[in-house]
C-alpha cells in the first residue's frame, strides 16, 4: 500500500533536511556509482497512470514499489521542447528561453516565422542543465533522442532524434546487425514505432558497454498516436503497453549489466493530452483584417499568431506599430469563438513566459483557447472548422488534463510512497541529489522523499549559473 505524502506535512521534514545536510560533516560529492536513467514518454497524461484498462504491468511495479506522484505539473507551454528543457534546468520558459520544438526564427520584412529544430543547444537554452552539471563533475553522460540538445558539448554518448551513420552508437548498432546504414539514412521517413524501437536499442547499447551515469532517453509513439487519434482511445491503450514493454526492456539491460542495485530509473512525460473537436485559425482574421497576406509561397504580415495546440502566440512583425497592433488584436480576438483568454504582457510572468524584450522568442500576446478547441496556423479557410477528430496539448498548464506522470525506482528510492501533486521543475535538482551534486539558481527543489541520499557521499560539485 503507498503511503500518501503531502507537501504541507513535509514542510518540517525538508527544514531539517536542509539543517542536516549544511551540518553534515561529509559533505556530499559526485556519485561515480550512481547510474540515473530518465525515460520520457512523450504525452503520458497524469490521468491515465492509474487506469485499470491500461495494460501497463512494468509501470504499475515501479509506481507500487518506488514513489510515485498523482500527477506532475508541466510549464507553459505545455509542449514537448519547452518541458524536457524545464526537466532538466529545473526553470521555466521565462529563464530557459525555449518555447517552441525548435528555435524561432523570424525575418526581417514580416515575412511568416520559421521553427527550426536543429540548432545547437547552446543557441536554445539559456541556462545550466543538469547535464552540464553533471559532465562537469566527471561523471558520464548520454542521450537518445533528447531535445533542445543537438550539438551539446557536454553529453559523452548519443544517439539523436535523426542518427548519422557514422555517430559513435550507430556504428555499434550496424555492427550488431541491429539496423543498417541506409535504415538510418531513412529513419526521419519511417514509422515512429518502428523509430522508438531503433531509440531503444541504442539506449540498451549505451547501458550495456557504456555505463553512463546519466542517460535521458526520450520515446515519440504516444504522442504520436494521440495527436492522429485522441488520448484514451484503443490505438493509445496499445501505445501506452508498447511503451510499458520499452520501459521493461531498459530494465533488462541494467539488469544484464550487473548494475541493477546502483541503477535509479525515473519515469516522466512531458505533458498531458486533450481531445479536439474544433478548429480554429486565427491568421484567417488577421488575413480577413488586411495584416497578413500569404499568397504564391511569399509572406507578408503585421503579425502572426503561432499554434501550439491549446495556446498560440501572438507575435508582431512591426515594431512601429507593436502598441497599436496589440490592442487591435487583443480587441480583434475578444469574445472570439474558441477564445478562453488572452493574455499579454503583464500576465507573462504569472504563466512562465520570457519578458518583453529579453529574448526574440517572447511572443507579444498569448491566446489561449476554450475546451474542444485548438489552434491551427493556417491564413485561409474558414475561421473555425468543427466536428474535427484528434488530440494536442499545449493548453495552460493548471488544466487537469495538461498533467503529466513522475515515477521512481532503484537505487535511492523509499518504497512505497505515493505523493500528490509535484512540479516537473523538481525534477532536475532531484536528479543532482541522486548524483551527489547541487544544483543552484533553480525554481524547483529536490523531491523531499527522495533528498535522503544527499549526505551520502564526501564532496560537493556546483556548477556556477551562466551570467
Amino acid at each position: 500500500m503507498h503511503r500518501r505524502v503531502r507537501w504541507g506535512r513535509l514542510t518540517p521534514y525538508l527544514i531539517l533536511l536542509t539543517v542536516v545536510a549544511c551540518a553534515c560533516p561529509v559533505i556530499a560529492k559526485p556519485r561515480r556509482d550512481r547510474m540515473v536513467i530518465v525515460i520520457s514518454l512523450d504525452g503520458f497524461p497524469g490521468y491515465a497512470l492509474d487506469d485499470s484498462r491500461l495494460p501497463i504491468p512494468t509501470l504499475r511495479k515501479l509506481a507500487r514499489e518506488g514513489v510515485s506522484a498523482a500527477s506532475m505539473q508541466p510549464i507553459n507551454p505545455t509542449v514537448t521542447w519547452p518541458n524536457h528543457t524545464a526537466l532538466v534546468t529545473g526553470v521555466n520558459a521565462a529563464q530557459h528561453h525555449v518555447l517552441f520544438n525548435g528555435l524561432l526564427v523570424r525575418p526581417p520584412g514580416g515575412a511568416k516565422p520559421t521553427i527550426e529544430p536543429w540548432r545547437d543547444k547552446d543557441q536554445l537554452v539559456h541556462v545550466p542543465t543538469v547535464y552540464d552539471l553533471a559532465h562537469s563533475a566527471g561523471l558520464v553522460t548520454a542521450q537518445v533522442d533528447w531535445v533542445a540538445i543537438y550539438g551539446a558539448k557536454t553529453i559523452n554518448w548519443q544517439f539523436p532524434e535523426l542518427p548519422d551513420p557514422n555517430g559513435k552508437i550507430e556504428r555499434e548498432l550496424i555492427a550488431a546487425g541491429v539496423v543498417t546504414a541506409d535504415e538510418l539514412r531513412k529513419f526521419e521517413n519511417s514509422s515512429q514505432a518502428w523509430q522508438d524501437n531503433i531509440w531503444t536499442a541504442a539506449a540498451v547499447d549505451i547501458i550495456k558497454h557504456h555505463r553512463p551515469n546519466l542517460l535521458l532517453f526520450h520515446l515519440l509513439t504516444l504522442d504520436d498516436i494521440q495527436h492522429a487519434y485522441g488520448p484514451m482511445t484503443p490505438a493509445g491503450f496499445t501505445a501506452m503497453a508498447y511503451l510499458d514493454a520499452k520501459v521493461s526492456e531498459i530494465m533488462d539491460a541494467v539488469k544484464q549489466s550487473g548494475n541493477l542495485k546502483r541503477t535509479t530509473f525515473i519515469v516522466v512525460s512531458d505533458h498531458g493530452f486533450r481531445a479536439y473537436k474544433n478548429k480554429i485559425r486565427p491568421n484567417v482574421l488577421l488575413n480577413q483584417k488586411g495584416l497578413l497576406t500569404e499568397t504564391g509561397g511569399t509572406s507578408h504580415a503585421e503579425a502572426w499568431v503561432l499554434p501550439e495546440g491549446g495556446t498560440a502566440g501572438v507575435y508582431v512583425s512591426n515594431p512601429d506599430r507593436r502598441t497599436e497592433l496589440v490592442g487591435d488584436i487583443k480587441k480583434m480576438f475578444d469574445r472570439t469563438e474558441g477564445i478562453d483568454a488572452i493574455y499579454d504582457q503583464e500576465k507573462f510572468s504569472e504563466l512562465g513566459y520570457p519578458a518583453a524584450g529579453s529574448t526574440d522568442q517572447a511572443p507579444d500576446l498569448v491566446l489561449a483557447a476554450a475546451p474542444d478547441y485548438m489552434f491551427s496556423g493556417e491564413s485561409e479557410g474558414n475561421y473555425v472548422e468543427h466536428d474535427v477528430i484528434g488530440g494536442t496539448h499545449g493548453y495552460i498548464k493548471n488544466d487537469p488534463q495538461m498533467q503529466s506522470i513522475f515515477v521512481a525506482y532503484g537505487a535511492g528510492i523509499p518504497k512505497g510512497v505515493r505523493l500528490d501533486h509535484i512540479s516537473n521543475l523538481d525534477v532536475a535538482p532531484t536528479i543532482a541529489v541522486l548524483l551527489g551534486l547541487t544544483m543552484n539558481n533553480v525554481s524547483g527543489q529536490p523531491i523531499p522523499a527522495i533528498i535522503h541520499t544527499c549526505c551520502r557521499s564526501t564532496q560537493q560539485h556546483v556548477l556556477p549559473s551562466k551570467p
